[in-house]
């Protein structure tokens, strides 16, 4: 049954009143207000996709947290713990796994980026392993970054459908479009009007604003659940406890299970040196640092992130006990048998008073687009600078003022293209998250970038690891069987079998049109060895996607992939001719 319709057919106890809606207005205001005193008027791609490298640590390990910090947590990690069979072992990646990555990227990959003036990770891996490695790996982001904010995008999407439900039915009335879409529309186009007018520095600004709101929203939840509940903070420990809700560890060293200790410690660490090191998502903002201590002091810093996420769990442990004592019923009953993300969003909208419900929507609200104009400004400046510059200073001299103007134009316009790419496919994510596999969009949302963030660090370990060594050839053929090798441990229905075996033959037939007939006649004997490495690893992935085995969970998807795309782009890679251009 459609969402809009479910949540208008009765009242579920409260309503989005005048108050409310002055909050959210007012806070929106002040955040663009602050963010446009501080962004001023970019006048080069260098003001707006590095702010131009003067922007402080704080506020860009600010604007970190608030980005990893995305609705999907507001909203999905407290149905995490709050459903049957939930507890806290979801922070055991978190706060173990991407504190060692945080590390990891501040002592290894952040000196390598600030070697020399760059705007992505991708333009490193380019100028060590050669251009068509960057374009391989933009696009790798691009389809990765895409699909894992969409699902972001989504979940807002459905949140502040069932919050403003009346709002949003008279305007379905009126124009026959669904809620869902009048929600997408808005976030999409707050992020796009943010980024558009002033780059990174109104990004880093505003999200440092937004994280303020955001945590203010958290803290506001858990005292009115906590108010609400017989005996306090006492009852509601005590409820947890009996339930197993504050269990931490999971020792389980089953790959199908997501949220355990090795996957903490392996798979997560892995997963964290993608997001926060190869992922332009993230790494954009240490890249508006001043110096190389700047941006360690930020990545470092940001693992206060995870004192968010433990607050966020507290909700989902609030709600428990809440409902405990004041359980569902009704059309919120049937609303959250259908979809167990909205028991935070039935809670705000049964529960709190105005002007709180106001304070949460502009926290989601606020969540949304703080990770949305995050990845509008990354693939602008990705598809930027892998595609149109390297073209263009061919012809040009991109210093010129006329050249940077023309830069900025095409830039702003490719945010305004991927904003509306994003809600379209954040529209389609509906069907997606129907997936049984998916037990919440927390997972859905966590495990669709898994497919290229693999592929992503593998890519900047050939480049670490052999310094020029090798060319990037291996790497354009390794990178897709990443992906492939990803997908068949991860889909074994009959469909993802036709898709490997089609993918996998389409991959070794260009192969041998590539590089088989097209080769050089002096390098037959290494191109026979290659081939049979590349039909090696193809075999391998149609083996695991016929394997009668339950599929790998998400955090090892990354780990998967890293390790075929460096170990393949080795093995089929050709010694390099000339150095590194950096």
């Amino acid at each position: 049954m459609d969402d809009v319709v479910l949540s208008r057919a009765t009242p579920l106890g409260g309503s989005f009143g005048l108050l409310d809606w002055l909050v959210v207005v007012g806070l929106f205001a002040l955040t663009h207000w602050i963010g446009s005193r501080t962004a001023g008027k970019p006048a080069t791609i260098r003001d707006f996709f590095l702010g131009g490298r003067k922007l402080p640590w704080y506020a860009v390990a600010a604007s970190i947290i608030a980005t990893e910090i995305s609705a999907v947590t507001l909203i999905s990690l407290p149905a995490t713990v709050f459903n049957p069979g939930g507890n806290l072992t979801y922070l055991q990646l978190g706060i173990i796994g991407l504190f060692l990555a945080r590390w990891i990227v501040a002592l290894v990959l952040i000196p390598r980026y600030f070697e020399r003036e760059i705007y992505s990770p991708y333009d490193y891996m380019g100028n060590m392993l050669g251009p068509g490695v960057r374009s391989v790996a933009t696009v790798l982001f691009s389809i990765g970054g895409v699909l894992g904010q969409a699902a972001r995008v989504y979940l807002t999407g459905v949140v502040l459908e069932v919050i403003l439900a009346g709002p949003f039915g008279e305007l379905e009335a009126a124009t026959g479009v669904r809620g869902l879409v009048w929600s997408v529309g808005a976030i999409g186009l707050v992020a796009v009007a943010w980024t558009w007018l002033g780059g990174m520095t109104t990004v880093i600004w505003t999200d440092a604003v937004l994280f303020a709101v955001f945590l203010i929203a958290i803290v506001a939840s858990i005292a009115t659940a906590v108010a609400h509940v017989d005996g306090g903070v006492g009852t509601v420990v005590e409820l947890a406890s009996a339930a197993e809700k504050l269990r931490f560890f999971d020792l389980n060293a089953d790959p199908t299970v997501a949220y355990t200790l090795w996957a903490a410690l392996i798979a997560n660490t892995i997963v964290g040196v993608g997001v926060f090191g190869t992922d332009q998502l993230m790494a954009q903002r240490v890249f508006c640092c001043g110096s190389v201590r700047d941006a360690q002091k930020a990545m470092v810093a940001s693992y206060g992130s995870m004192l968010v996420a433990v607050a966020v769990a507290c909700v989902g442990l609030a709600l428990y006990a809440y409902y405990q004592q004041h359980p569902l019923s009704g059309r919120a009953l049937e609303l959250y048998q259908e979809k167990p993300d909205r028991i935070f969003p039935l809670f705000i909208v049964g529960v709190l008073p105005s002007p709180l419900k106001g304070l949460i929507v502009a926290g989601a609200f606020a969540a949304a687009i703080s990770s949305l104009d995050s990845i509008l400004a990354a693939l602008s400046q990705t598809t930027l600078s892998a595609f149109y510059l390297p073209r263009r200073a061919l012809v040009a001299n991109l210093d010129d003022p006329a050249e940077q103007r023309r830069a900025l134009k095409l830039s702003k316009a490719l945010v305004v293209v991927f904003g509306v790419l994003l809600c379209v496919i954040a529209l389609q994510c509906e069907v997606i998250a129907r997936d049984p596999r998916f037990k919440s969009i927390l997972d859905l949302a966590l495990a669709m970038p898994g497919y290229t963030q693999g592929a992503l660090l593998a890519a900047f370990a050939l480049a670490f690891v052999w310094r020029g060594r090798i060319d990037g050839s291996g790497y354009l053929w390794s990178a897709p069987l990443s992906v492939l090798m990803v997908f068949s441990v991860a889909w074994h229905a009959q469909w993802a079998q036709w898709v490997t075996l089609v993918g996998g033959g389409a991959l070794f037939l260009a192969w041998i049109a590539v590089r088989v007939v097209g080769g050089e006649r002096r390098d037959a004997a290494l191109i026979g060895v290659q081939s049979l490495v590349l039909a090696a690893g193809v075999g391998l992935a149609a083996w695991l996607v016929f394997r009668d085995k339950a599929p790998v969970a998400w955090p090892w998807f990354s780990p998967i992939g890293a390790l075929t795309a460096f170990v393949f782009g080795w093995a089929l890679a050709r010694a390099r001719t000339s150095g590194p251009t950096d």
